[in-house]
């Protein structure tokens, strides 16, 4: 399934792709009076992973079965078209964003490094998170602004010194990640808190598909683009640390959280190391589409004065 958040009347409510639409998981519930069912509205993706997978498929089995119920949704309001709809991150409110570095074979040779010994991790800032279609502020104190498309991990279940090989048992699903970055910041500083994690800095989206959707997550093709050109494109199968490794690696004495996100490291291609070296501007449109997960587009935005 996905499982998404929306903006509805300056309200985030949780939804389920159902084709071309959204359904209104809570919406849905009152219209058939089954509002006890939920003991509170559902805002985003996790909120939806915890009613249970049963519960939903149950109910999207219903739904697509009686075309007179599905009508009565769309007049309702609680089916909307995707295409009519404000997305949230599909988990708005998580405990940390945490990342992988250099976790593509192809980006550490394109730096001339060889491939870690173990994972690279850092953390990208709460405050980062932005959803699908909001802008990519640029910020005043960098000049260089790059993008970074990556295949994320959400963490449904607690996960503490787990190994890799129920290191999926802890996972809700997959979503999309843009590691935006400011190269000069980076290696200036040496250390990533700022250059990682300033506001807008981690558009995430379109929505979280649970892994029953993705029997492999490391068979999937990734690709970005800047205003139509293609950036970056690569498979998942690049990927030197897999899931698993990196779950089993961050959760050493580090508890992973339901909410939590796990982006997964990005392919060649930024922009830092093309030649010459081409950063973000105003106006630039991005692109990133993983297969059997989505697109996520982002708009770059002015400076603010």
């Amino acid at each position: 399934m996905k499982l998404l958040s929306m903006n509805v009347a300056g309200r985030a409510r949780a939804g389920v792709v159902v084709g071309d639409y959204a359904l209104d998981v809570a919406g849905y519930c009152e219209l058939i009076g089954e509002a006890a069912t939920i003991s509170a509205v559902p805002r985003d993706a996790l909120d939806l992973y915890k009613l249970g997978n049963g519960f939903l498929q149950a109910h999207l089995s219903r739904l697509v079965s009686d075309e007179p119920l599905t009508e009565r949704c769309r007049e309702a309001g609680v089916l909307r078209p995707l295409a009519a709809i404000k997305l949230n991150p599909p988990v708005i409110t998580p405990g940390k964003i945490l990342a992988v570095g250099l976790n593509y074979a192809a980006h550490a040779a394109e730096q001339n490094k060889k491939p870690p010994e173990s994972p690279l991790i850092f953390s990208k800032n709460v405050t980062a998170l932005i959803g699908p279609e909001d802008e990519i502020r640029l910020p005043r104190i960098s000049e260089q602004v790059d993008y970074e498309a990556e295949l994320a991990v959400v963490i449904g279940k607690e996960a503490r010194s787990v190994t890799a090989a129920n290191a999926f048992e802890h996972v809700a699903g997959y979503t999309i990640m843009n590691d935006v970055t400011a190269r000069d910041l980076q290696s200036r500083e040496r250390q990533w808190a700022r250059a990682k994690g300033l506001d807008t800095f981690a558009p995430c989206g379109p929505w979280l598909v649970t892994t029953e959707e993705i029997e492999d997550p490391h068979s999937l093709e990734i690709e970005l683009k800047v205003n139509g050109e293609v950036r970056q494109r690569s498979n998942t199968s690049d990927l030197i640390f897999k899931i698993p490794q990196v779950i089993e690696f961050i959760s050493q004495d580090l508890t992973l959280r339901p909410g939590d996100i796990i982006s997964t490291g990005t392919p060649s291609g930024v922009g830092v190391f093309r030649q010459p070296p081409v950063f973000l501007a105003a106006g630039d449109r991005i692109e990133i589409n993983v297969a059997r997960i989505g697109q996520l587009r982002n708009l770059v935005a002015a400076r603010l004065d």
